[in-house]
């Protein structure tokens, strides 16, 4: 296992390279100056030229590319131009609402989807896996900004049981926490919701038609062991893969449920970044997304040989 641990995780950098290479030449060639931004339309073009100097806009773009690049490798994402302090501090303070908010919709599209997903497997063809393969189609249709608003409609301004908007931290407690993120959390794990019930369904019907399930069946073994002991374990591998890139959709596809619901997070910073184009914040969070893809990879990986014994990494 260590091995292989140490490959995956060589075999990591070269995609991260390619990644930081791709999001600097996009970000630097889109149009916008930073400089304009921070001056105004009535700044002289004296005043312009003096700013892009100061802030390292008139090197060549590969000579700032190489400067990020020896920057990363020290821990330095660089320097946030507006927000007047570095980029991984600025991450850092945005990265706990959108962990709480990807963490809250991960566990509730998970506690939804497995168990609708394994009942529509035993129930194929019934009235019920119909009406769990609508709903799951309607799930991964509708966007999340869609729910979102109509969920405000429902719950803030109808029943006025939640807040609208904003965000609460962990510090001011868990229930006064919680009021805040379930709206989001539940727009937000909707659709993974609906893409891990249908994976649930479609590895347990594979599973399910099995000899040792019917062996099982033929011992006389409740049916609820043999949901879960033996069919679901062994079917839980696609299962992981698809919770595992869902988490991981959830951390880099919250900009619009947090800019509906003025949550302070990673989208929130993202969206403000692209609008004042700050290059350096946009580099790093795009950079740190890429990153969270990877190694919830990784972790997915290691986690098969738990999972299936068949699974093992070593040579023998």
């Amino acid at each position: 296992m260590g091995g292989y641990l140490l490959k995956r995780i060589v075999s990591l950098l070269p995609v991260l390279f390619v990644v930081a290479i791709v999001d600097f030449i996009i970000i630097h060639l889109t149009p916008g100056d930073p400089a304009s931004v921070m001056l105004g339309s009535q700044a002289t073009e004296e005043e312009l030229a003096n700013l892009r100097e100061q802030l390292g806009l008139t090197l060549p773009i590969y000579t700032r590319f190489f400067q990020w690049i020896i920057g990363i490798l020290q821990g330095d994402l660089g320097w946030s131009i507006f927000m007047d302090m570095p980029v991984t501090e600025a991450i850092s303070e945005h990265l706990g609402p959108t962990l709480s908010l990807t963490i809250l919709a991960e566990i509730i599209a998970i506690l939804f989807a497995i168990p609708l997903g394994i009942m529509a497997a035993n129930r194929r063809g019934s009235w019920m896996d119909q009406s769990f393969m609508t709903f799951a189609m309607l799930g991964i249709s509708l966007p999340s900004f869609w729910i979102g608003l109509n969920l405000i409609l429902l719950f803030a301004v109808q029943f006025n049981w939640l807040p609208a908007a904003g965000y609460q931290p962990l510090s001011s407690g868990i229930v006064n926490h919680l009021k805040y993120l379930i709206m989001p959390a539940v727009s937000l794990g909707i659709m993974q919701g609906a893409l891990i019930a249908r994976m649930t369904r479609s590895s347990m019907l594979e599973v399910l038609g099995e000899n040792y399930i019917r062996t099982a069946e033929a011992k006389g073994l409740k049916m609820w062991i043999v949901t879960y002991k033996h069919a679901l374990r062994n079917a839980f591998i696609p299962i992981l893969t698809v919770i595992g890139l869902s988490f991981a959709t959830l951390i880099g596809g919250a900009v619009v449920t947090e800019t509906v619901f003025n949550i302070p997070g990673i989208g929130k910073l993202i969206v403000n970044s692209v609008l004042r184009r700050d290059y350096e914040v946009i580099q790093g969070t795009v950079l740190m997304i890429a990153a969270a893809y990877v190694f919830i990879n990784l972790i997915v990986d290691i986690l098969y040989a738990y999972i299936d014994p068949r699974v093992r990494y070593d040579k023998s």
